[in-house]
């Protein structure tokens, strides 16, 4: 009787090699073959360890494409292996389609567990961790981003964001006037790399020493920004109540003003940091 293979889900370094697990080698120089983000990074990590197996592109674009002729092989009884650029798989990286076409093929998925970098960053951001909400990227769009961080003001949970370079001061400076300026973060950059830094403090300090540095705005970012407390749940829901009172008679800045004083809450949190950007 034919036995279906496994599809292993396997956490490769964010920059470190040497957090490559045994485990990890010895899956990944085991299996048929290897599903990568990029095909051409994921040759290089191999060949530092001396690993040759066939690989297989499988990222954003073609995945849905991929997935069933991947289950087929699965099914014959090849072993997969599956990694994306860096870190844990599927944590805002492809993939989750294949895994839920293969475990709806009652395929054995099994994880590879190793570097992730929003837990890296957790675990020496001295924030909070009991609760958090993972939010990945941001939208890269101006309004759409704001407008996202004004429906997370008023979350108590510690908050968990990846940004690239070219957005990391836009997403400080948004991040600021959205949940307030004295709120406590953390910015890891580069972790496990040879240039990493952890930066903490208010949002408006981490804001302006960023700005101030070019080297703080090179590389990859985890950014943790501390929960609202209850006072500042209260303030920001009382906020939008009286927003969404006032903005049946009065223009939308004026009434996120006028709300914004009587309720302390911060006044971009109330109605999505109006006026947008339209051109971004």
């Amino acid at each position: 009787m034919q036995t279906t293979g496994t599809l292993h889900v396997v956490a490769t370094p964010i920059g470190h090699l040497g957090d490559l697990s045994p485990r990890a080698r010895e899956t990944l120089a085991g299996v048929d073959a290897i599903c990568a983000e990029d095909t051409r990074h994921t040759r290089q990590l191999l060949a530092h360890f001396g690993i040759e197996r066939p690989l297989v592109a499988l990222h954003q674009h073609n995945e849905s494409a991929q997935s069933a002729q991947l289950v087929a092989r699965l099914q014959a009884g090849e072993s997969l292996a599956l990694v994306s650029d860096a870190g844990t798989p599927l944590i805002s990286d492809p993939g989750f389609r294949l895994v839920r076409a293969a475990r709806e093929a009652d395929i054995r998925v099994s994880p590879v567990p190793g570097a992730c970098a929003a837990i890296a960053a957790m675990s020496v951001a001295g924030i909070a961790s009991d609760r958090f909400t993972f939010e990945g990227f941001l939208p890269a769009k101006t309004g759409a981003r704001r407008e996202r961080l004004a429906r997370l003001a008023s979350e108590s949970r510690t908050l968990v964001f990846y940004e690239a370079a070219h957005r990391i001061q836009e997403t400080l400076d948004d991040c600021a006037a959205a949940f307030g300026g004295e709120r406590h973060a953390a910015l890891g950059r580069e972790l496990t790399k040879l240039f990493e830094t952890v930066l903490d403090g208010p949002l408006d300090r981490l804001r302006d020493r960023v700005a101030a540095d070019p080297n703080q705005r090179r590389g990859e970012f985890v950014l943790i920004v501390e929960g609202a407390g209850d006072d500042a749940d209260a303030r920001i829901i009382e906020g939008r109540r009286l927003y969404a009172k006032l903005a049946e008679h009065l223009p939308p800045s004026t009434a996120a003003k006028l709300a914004a004083e009587l309720s302390g809450a911060p006044r971009k949190a109330l109605y999505g940091g109006e006026p947008r950007d339209s051109g971004e």
